[in-house]
């Protein structure tokens, strides 16, 4: 993030979706789609857009993970995860109090919000989904 950015108190949040491929077979897949990039104001909320699509039925046993990797790091930490009807907020890390979960996954949607924003949460996110035969 350039200096400009941060007296602006504006974020610049990288979004990339991931392709889950569930067999060989090209209509077994999970189209992921996330916008390229997110941009939010230090301490107000932003939704990160997750929506999919996939030529099979959504199984109740589909799982959604949002991972998190900080600017200027090479690991990434997992910051939520939905699965078996549930939505859990991982209960470590900056993120813990902050995300709210506004997906619904029967309208092929996995978005989540963070509150607040801060400096530090300048990075990229990724949205993972898997839907099991």
């Amino acid at each position: 993030m350039s200096q400009g950015a941060e007296g602006s108190g504006c974020l610049l949040l990288l979004l990339a979706g991931l392709l889950a491929v569930l067999g060989p077979s090209p209509t077994s897949s999970i189209h992921v789609y996330t916008q390229r990039e997110v941009h939010g104001t230090v301490g107000s909320p932003v939704t990160l857009s997750c929506s999919f699509w996939s030529s099979e039925w959504i199984s109740e046993d589909i799982s959604i993970t949002w991972h998190f990797q900080a600017e200027g790091t090479r690991d990434s930490i997992s910051i939520f995860h939905y699965a078996k009807g549930q939505p859990y907020i991982d209960d470590v890390g900056t993120f813990k109090e902050r995300m709210e979960w506004v997906g619904n996954p029967r309208r092929k949607d996995g978005s989540i919000v963070i509150h607040n924003l801060d400096y530090t949460d300048n990075g990229t996110f990724t949205c993972d989904v898997k839907n099991p035969p």
